[in-house]
């Protein structure tokens, strides 16, 4: 029997062990990757011993072109290696975004389907100084500035339940690639028409929003890149401090980069005074209104460009356009680490009417000539949020309103300044209900000088899902 030398024995015991290593199953763990990358680290040294010893004494051909395979396999293996461990973080990956999907709802197909929105009772007590408010008004469900009565001879005082802000939200999300496709489908009951509080207090559903988001962009109806919902106060009312809000939503385009810049095009509607503080709807608009935003730590700014657009059947002038534009700053600023927060907006501008406070006033007035006179506004507001505990915690908040109508143009009738403040306590028994209890205080001007208050008390209780 011809004896094995100990160089011989040692290619033999090498390529035994990388055999060993290429038989590891391809769906290997972790830790045996690590027992794969020790068993590469052992073989290595050998072939470098042996490429070593072989130099020092006179191999043969076989023999080095043994040692060149072994090494070349070696770094097959390792490089099989790196790519099976690349392959399992992404399946790791993508198994975790099934589960987290599947916890927040269902899956249909390819694309998981999420309920949300909240259960709301309503239940309040106000009073107006300026008159009544009509039965059916939306100013009986919340605060709408332009709704509170001024000028009149008695006062009127309702109480009034409801439910209407009770909400459902329907999203989807659908992986296209490294991507994914959004919906999101957003329906209450506020300000529909149809109701009764005689027999049943049925409401009909409204869309709220509805929209499409993929890779930063956003099709659909939405709330307005122009407005930060994220500094809305913590409110019982409907929206608390509306007077000094922008408010609205309407379809639009919109993207947004991750560094925190927006812009958007969005439905433009000019919205008129005429001689007798009169509201007059134009249907002939051209241009679409463009918005610009930032998105910094806590705080956003916000400008706003449009064209107010009359035509010759409105104005009798041969039709006019003109230019409108505002700027808005707000915010959100944790205080202190117990959950306290200070809430802030602040609007100007001319042209805005309809974009503040639910259409306090309108975009633009009409000269003697026809020509369109565009009204300057300006309106905030700020909210102090104190937590108590973690189940309870208050809102103290205020807003401001100013228009600069040219009343010989609009008359009195329009408004001059409406403000408001209110406080609150909200109290959370349990996680995602919420039982709160607020007294807000409101006044209303317009340019003849004719005032009006409305003060409520309002009871509110709100189950999230």
């Amino acid at each position: 029997m011809a004896r094995i030398s100990s160089g011989q024995r040692r290619m033999r015991l090498t390529a035994g062990l990388l055999a060993a290593t290429m038989m590891v199953p391809a769906a290997a763990h972790a830790s045996d990757r690590e027992t794969v990358d020790q068993r590469l680290d052992r073989l290595e040294a050998m072939i470098m011993s042996l490429q070593q010893q072989m130099a020092g004494q006179q191999a043969n051909a076989a023999q080095s072109e043994t040692v060149s395979q072994l090494s070349a396999a070696v770094a097959e293996t390792r490089a099989q290696n790196a790519e099976l461990a690349q392959q399992q973080a992404e399946t790791q990956e993508r198994v975790a975004k099934v589960e987290k999907d599947a916890g927040n709802g269902f899956r249909v197909g390819n694309t998981n389907v999420s309920l949300g929105g909240y259960v709301k009772l309503d239940a309040k007590s106000l009073r107006t100084s300026g008159g009544e408010l009509p039965s059916g008004s939306a100013g009986l469900d919340f605060l709408i500035p332009s709704l509170i009565p001024v000028g009149g001879s008695s006062s009127g005082w309702d109480t009034h339940f409801h439910g209407r802000q009770s909400r459902l939200i329907v999203k989807t999300s659908t992986p296209v690639g490294d991507k994914s496709v959004g919906t999101h489908l957003e329906m209450d009951f506020m300000v529909t028409s149809g109701g009764d509080q005689r027999v049943s207090n049925s409401y009909s559903p409204r869309m709220r929003q509805a929209f499409i988001t993929y890779d930063g962009w956003t099709f659909g109806q939405a709330w307005s890149n122009f407005q930060n919902v994220g500094a809305l106060p913590d409110s019982v009312d409907f929206v608390g401090t509306m007077p000094g809000t922008v408010f609205v939503r309407q379809p639009l385009i919109r993207y947004k980069s991750n560094s925190g810049f927006s812009v958007s095009v969005e439905n433009p509607e000019t919205t008129l005074t005429n001689s007798t503080g009169g509201r007059i709807l134009p249907t002939d608009d051209k241009l679409p209104d463009i918005t610009a935003r930032y998105d910094g730590k806590g705080f956003t700014i916000a400008g706003i460009v449009r064209q107010l657009t009359a035509s010759d059947a409105i104005l009798a002038s041969g039709g006019d356009s003109a230019l409108g534009y505002g700027l808005s700053v707000s915010g959100k600023f944790p205080i202190g680490s117990g959950g306290d927060d200070f809430r802030v907006m602040g609007t100007v501008g001319e042209g805005l009417g309809r974009y503040m406070g639910a259409n306090i006033v309108n975009d633009a007035a009409i000269d003697a000539d026809g020509n369109l006179d565009p009204i300057a506004t300006y309106s905030g507001f700020a909210a102090f949020r104190h937590v108590w505990s973690p189940k309870a915690r208050s809102t103290l908040a205020g807003s401001y309103f100013k228009a600069d109508n040219p009343v010989a143009l609009t008359g009195g009738s329009p408004t001059d300044e409406v403000w408001n403040v209110l406080a609150n306590l909200i109290y959370s028994p349990v996680p995602k209900l919420d039982i709160g209890l607020e007294y807000m205080y409101a006044e209303r001007t317009n340019e003849a000088g004719q005032d009006g208050s409305l003060q409520q008390v309002q009871l509110g209780a709100k189950y999230s899902f």
